[in-house]
């Protein structure tokens, strides 16, 4: 049994979530940092290399978004997990962490088991998926899992961290229809509050980057990856 501490860094502006969520945390053998800036996170994250960092959306020197966008540019933050953790509920709200590169969003109110089950669902799936890169390859596009790469006749295309996630799902079992539901169990954990336009926005922008033809809508069923 793997009894290895996972390093978990905390940052809000509010003392109060940050004590709070550290107490759950510690009291399951994790070993918890934090930081009350945005500023200071970026600092403290480079240093400590935390295995999850959850992020408050609202801070006042730098938002969450932002450290986010900043932390996936790193190289070192590729893979890093990243949540958030906020009081804001909004579509458009859960569309822009996840654009940033977000791998979860938890809503406040915190509830200790549910902040306890979306955190260890994200590291176990990241154990799990660690020794199962693959890259894929579909004419003139070309799909590496380990350096999160997409090429379309040569040319690099930029994709967040979902539209990503949601290309490598669709791609991998390219003759088969996802549904919905399957889509968001397969790529958010199961409790996570996410509108139901996050995916047709992810869909859209995947066409549009990577063009109409390659993703098919079957009506009323799901979407499937064409090649």
């Amino acid at each position: 049994m793997n009894h290895e501490k996972r390093k978990i860094l905390i940052v809000d502006d509010e003392p109060d979530i940050i004590e709070l969520v550290s107490y759950i945390l510690e009291k399951e053998r994790m070993s918890v940092i934090s930081a009350s800036t945005g500023v200071e996170a970026l600092k403290i994250a480079q240093k400590e290399n935390p295995d999850l960092i959850i992020l408050d959306v609202m801070m006042p020197d730098m938002d969450g978004i932002e450290v986010c966008q900043r932390l996936r540019s790193m190289p070192a933050f590729d893979s890093t997990l990243i949540t958030f953790l906020t009081a804001r509920s909004e579509d458009y709200s859960q569309i822009a962490g996840f654009d940033a590169g977000a791998d979860d969003y938890i809503a406040k109110p915190i509830r200790p088991q549910t902040l306890l089950a979306r955190i260890n669902a994200m590291l176990k799936r990241k154990r799990s998926g660690s020794s199962t890169n693959s890259n894929l390859l579909f004419g003139d596009l070309s799909i590496d899992q380990e350096k999160r790469m997409v090429k379309v006749e040569n040319r690099i295309i930029e994709l967040p961290k979902k539209e990503f996630d949601l290309l490598y799902l669709l791609c991998s079992e390219s003759d088969k229809v996802f549904s919905r539901d399957e889509i968001f169990s397969r790529l958010w954990n199961k409790d996570v509050m996410v509108g139901d336009r996050t995916i047709d926005v992810h869909i859209r922008k995947l066409r549009k980057k990577l063009g109409d033809h390659r993703i098919v809508t079957l009506k009323g069923i799901g979407y499937r990856f064409k090649f």
